[in-house]
């Protein structure tokens, strides 16, 4: 099903820390698994950890795409992450779902039962919703993806991003107040 594209691509538009906060409490799914979105991170093409900071690669051509799609990669060769696209060259890191969708299937794919670690961090958001890098470049306009955003802003915390070592200190990663179902503590 077609989502409106052309406010999609207002949404994702923007600086990627701005459209960091907006996402969280947003619902995700994929092929209807899902849930709501509780963590987030923000790279931008000026930022010295991001994949976009030396400029488009094979790996990263994702980024310089539209806003509104997704970059997919792998994290040292092991784990899948899910970045949604927002200006040239940014984009923002899912870090955290809280589980609403799907949950027999996510246990199935994690192996596990615990709802609170299912989706927390980003490797574990990709396994659970079966997110590789077949998606890379795909729009959130279209099926198998949808994302609803909350109509009213969310209570969000902010701290510095995690697993990174350059400007790890800039304070773009951002969670849902008192959620336990994020990757680690705010």
């Amino acid at each position: 099903m077609q989502r409106d594209r052309n406010w999609l691509n207002a949404f994702f538009d923007r600086p990627a820390h701005t459209v960091a906060v907006d996402l969280i409490g947003a619902a995700f799914r994929v092929a209807g698994v899902g849930g709501l979105i509780v963590e987030t991170e923000a790279y931008s093409d000026e930022d010295p950890a991001s994949h976009s900071y030396k400029g488009p690669t094979r790996r990263n051509r994702a980024m310089f795409g539209p806003p509104a799609s997704l970059y997919v990669y792998r994290s040292y060769g092991i784990h899948w992450c899910l970045n949604f696209v927002c200006r040239a060259g940014s984009a923002v890191l899912i870090r955290a779902l809280e589980p609403t969708a799907g949950l027999d299937l996510m246990r199935l794919r994690r192996g596990m039962d615990n709802p609170v670690l299912l989706c927390a961090g980003p490797g574990r958001v990709c396994q659970a919703l079966a997110v590789t890098g077949d998606l890379n470049g795909c729009s959130l306009a279209e099926d198998p993806l949808n994302l609803t955003i909350p109509v009213e802003p969310q209570t969000v915390t902010t701290g510095p991003r995690i697993g990174i070592t350059k400007a790890a200190e800039v304070p773009w990663r951002f969670g849902l107040k008192g959620s336990p179902f994020l990757s680690k503590k705010l």
